[in-house]
C-alpha cells in the first residue's frame, strides 16, 4: 500500500500545483484512469483499476543515457523504414519526455524536428513554430510511455489535419497490445502487460 500512498501524495501535490489530470498521468507516467483513481482515493477501498507505473529516471538524468537509448529508437526507426519502404522526412517529439529522444533522433539520423504539445483540455495540440513543420513530410513519432493511446491519436490526427503523413510511432514503453494506433505502426522498446486477475 506504501506505494500507492505514495502515488496518491505526489497526484495531489501536481494537482494543487494547477496540473490536470491528462498533465498528472503523463508526469507520474500513469493512464488518466489511475490518476483520477488515485485523486479520489478509491485506492483505500478494494482495488478495482489495474495499472503499470513505468519509471525511467535513471536514463533521463544523464544525456548519455538520453543518447544510448536514441541510438536504439534510431535502429528501430531505420528497421521500420526499410520494412514499409518509406523514408522518414522528420521527427516528431511529443512534449515533455519525448522531446529528448526525438532530439537526439533527429541528430542522429540528419532529419527535421517537430516539437508538438498536446493540450490537456482541447483536442487539438500545438507545434511549435520554432522547429520544423509538418505540412508534405513523412514523420516519426516519438514518445517515452503509451498508456491508452489517447496522446498518439491525437499526435496523428494533428499531423493529418496540418498536412503530414505519420508513419511510425515509437515509445519507450507501451502497456497497449496492439501493434498500431490509428492506422499507424506502433514500436516500444518495452512492453508492460498485466498478467494473471486481482480479486
Amino acid at each position: 500500500m506504501k506505494s500507492i500512498e505514495e502515488l496518491y501524495k505526489r497526484a495531489f501535490e501536481l494537482k494543487n500545483r494547477g496540473m490536470s489530470d491528462k498533465e498528472i498521468s503523463t508526469e507520474l507516467h500513469l493512464s488518466v484512469n489511475t490518476v483520477t483513481w488515485l485523486l479520489s482515493k478509491e485506492f483505500l477501498k478494494e482495488s478495482t483499476v489495474q495499472d503499470v507505473k513505468i519509471g525511467w529516471r535513471t536514463i533521463g538524468v544523464y544525456g548519455s543515457r538520453i543518447s544510448a537509448f536514441s541510438e536504439t529508437i534510431c535502429d528501430i526507426i531505420e528497421e521500420e523504414s526499410t520494412s514499409m519502404n518509406v523514408i522518414a522526412d522528420a521527427i516528431l517529439g511529443i512534449t515533455i519526455n519525448g522531446i529528448p529522444f526525438a532530439t537526439m533522433a533527429s541528430y542522429f539520423l540528419d532529419k527535421e524536428l517537430i516539437v508538438y504539445r498536446p493540450h490537456p483540455a482541447r483536442k487539438e495540440g500545438v507545434f511549435s513554430s520554432n522547429f520544423a513543420s509538418v505540412k508534405g513530410k513523412n514523420i516519426v513519432i516519438i514518445d517515452d510511455v503509451a498508456s491508452t493511446g489517447e496522446t498518439l491519436k491525437r499526435t496523428i490526427a494533428d499531423i493529418k489535419k496540418e498536412g503530414g503523413k505519420p508513419i511510425l510511432a515509437v515509445v519507450l514503453a507501451s502497456k497497449m497490445a496492439d501493434d498500431e494506433i490509428s492506422g499507424v505502426r506502433l514500436r516500444s522498446l518495452i512492453r508492460t502487460r498485466l498478467v494473471g486477475i486481482r480479486k
